[in-house]
């Protein structure tokens, strides 16, 4: 698979289980990444871009990162801690032999080599994937009402509610939205105004008659020219909470927070419901691939840097069908949003750091 957590697909009009329709360079569909090594970190909130130090080695791996990423086995880097809780270089590999060929230190500053699978965009207790009754939480299965074709349906997950100036919207991927940029398999591109749907096509037997009409799409092509992989629609009047609820997560605060390494996180998605993790590593640079509709051909491939490197051990905390999930703190009563999730493989996830996503759509969280 390619670089980026991709949204997920299903055969139309059959009764096949979801497939993986994104594409991006961390996510995959197998399981044969080398998990990290757990570390004790320090203090949550201290190993942060706010840190000086952490600052200084994110630097030198922004100056590193071309000539490592010269290898096509090397698909990307970060600034993180090694075993030892010095700041280190992470270097993610895809084989045995770019792991030898990685240098052991760079500028004085040591590396932390690990081999996993490629990273992919990814496009589900509490049912994730069931239809709601109005009006809707988040966390759930949604998409582009449109997006089929090539014999497949795809979709991926509702993530949170934003404010931007007068309208309450979804925030979710680009990928998962607005992707479909060609009149290609279904005769159709994805509009400003186009209705988006809950639960998406790929759990109503890719009929959306079967769903229903939840926001609608505002366009904004966040990719391929920009750092964030984003897209929003404005909620349709007593269809969605207008507290911005999460299914098992519950209200947001209104602020946000940075993310730093070893920080306790949760998401709720689509595909693997609630779920837990820790940051692993900050300043991420990786390449995602893109399709240019549902199942379609390879449109574009997308260079992130400043991305926040997620532990994703077997795929537990973020699989294909969680794009467009909001990462937050790991906490009980209104968390702070720390990340929008985007890609991953079956070793590490990717999000977008949430400052640089609001930022972009020029919006402010939903919350207390």
């Amino acid at each position: 698979m390619k670089p980026s957590f991709k949204r997920s697909r299903t055969i139309a009009l059959s009764l096949l289980g979801v497939l993986l329709a994104v594409t991006i360079g961390i996510w995959s569909c197998s399981d044969t990444g080398q998990a990290p090594v757990e570390n004790e970190y320090p203090a949550v909130g201290t190993f942060s871009l706010n840190n000086p130090q952490v600052l200084s080695v994110a630097a030198v791996q922004d100056r590193h990162t071309p000539s490592l990423m010269a290898d096509p086995d090397v698909i990307g880097t970060a600034t993180t801690l090694d075993d030892q809780g010095q700041p280190a270089i992470l270097i993610m590999v895809l084989t045995e032999k770019a792991k030898k060929a990685a240098p052991a230190m760079i500028e004085g500053i040591p590396t932390q080599v690990v081999i996993t699978d490629r990273i992919v965009a990814m496009k589900t207790t509490v049912s994730h994937t069931a239809k709601q009754t109005p009006p809707i939480q988040l966390g759930t299965s949604g998409g582009w009402r449109y997006d089929l074709a090539n014999g497949y349906c795809c979709g991926g997950t509702l993530g949170s509610l934003i404010q931007v100036g007068s309208q309450k919207r979804i925030l979710s991927n680009y990928h998962v939205f607005e992707a479909d940029i060609v009149a290609g398999g279904n005769n159709r591109v994805a509009q400003t105004g186009d209705y988006v749907i809950q639960p998406g096509l790929i759990d109503v037997g890719c009929n959306a008659a079967n769903a229903q009409n939840v926001a609608t799409l505002v366009v904004t092509h966040s990719l391929p020219n920009n750092n964030v992989d984003c897209s929003s629609a404005t909620i349709i009047s007593g269809m969605v909470r207008t507290d911005g609820a999460i299914l098992e997560v519950g209200t947001l605060s209104a602020t946000t927070i940075a993310a730093s390494v070893g920080q306790a996180v949760k998401k709720s998605g689509r595909t693997t419901g609630l779920t837990r993790s820790t940051v692993y590593a900050l300043n991420g640079t990786v390449s995602v691939s893109y399709e240019n509709e549902c199942a379609g051909s390879l449109a574009f491939t997308k260079t992130f840097t400043g991305q926040i490197i997620v532990n994703n051990r077997a795929s537990k905390f973020l699989a294909g069908g969680d794009s467009g999930s909001l990462m937050v703190q790991d906490i009980t009563t209104n968390p702070k949003a720390v990340g929008l999730l985007f890609a991953g493989s079956s070793s590490y996830a990717i999000a977008n750091p949430i400052g640089q996503v609001l930022s972009f759509l020029g919006a402010t969280m939903v919350g207390n």
